[in-house]
């Protein structure tokens, strides 16, 4: 699972993550529902990536959310290594990422691990949070990125996001 110079991309793109409405999202192609932040817009990176993209505006700076996931078509997924892999991929874009802490945790009843990072790149620093979980069928990929100075409150937003996912 790739997902990596484009959260530069988006975290430098638009508003703060404010107090939100959150509107439910029941797309029977996704193996999830969610509630996300009325408003936001939907982002596509290119990347082919499967699941969500949102962004809170057009212009720099936005919160950017990305739920994503991955079919394991029977495959044995290690977490640690899935994190590892992510991490290798930040560093070599050019980007410093520095691990703030990991906690096992789940969400919708899918268990997982969720890192924290502060990343360094030539325009100032981001930070994310990234939750990789482990479900029956598919590995799951949950991001967000934002500022530091937003951050806390982007985080919050988040936690009721992911508060609302209900697995299929």
């Amino acid at each position: 699972m790739k997902a990596l110079p484009l959260f530069l991309t988006a975290a430098l793109l638009g508003s703060t993550a404010s107090a939100q409405t959150l509107v439910l999202v029941n797309d029977p192609k996704l193996p999830f529902t969610v509630a996300l932040p009325g408003g936001w817009l939907g982002a596509d990176f290119g990347d082919k990536a499967a699941g969500l993209s949102v962004v809170s505006a057009k212009a720099p700076p936005a919160t950017l959310v990305r739920l994503l996931y991955t079919p394991k078509n029977g495959a044995t997924v290690d977490l640690n290594t899935e994190f590892k892999k992510f991490e290798a991929g930040v560093a070599a874009s050019g980007v410093t990422l520095k691990q703030q802490s990991s906690t096992a945790v789940k969400y919708g009843g899918v268990g997982g691990i969720e890192r924290h990072y502060l990343l360094t790149h030539p325009r100032g620093q981001l930070r994310m949070r990234v939750w990789y979980g482990n479900g029956a069928k598919n590995l799951y990929s949950f991001q967000l990125t934002d500022s530091p100075v937003r951050y806390a409150q982007a985080s919050a937003l988040f936690s009721k996001v992911l508060a609302s996912l209900r697995f299929r």
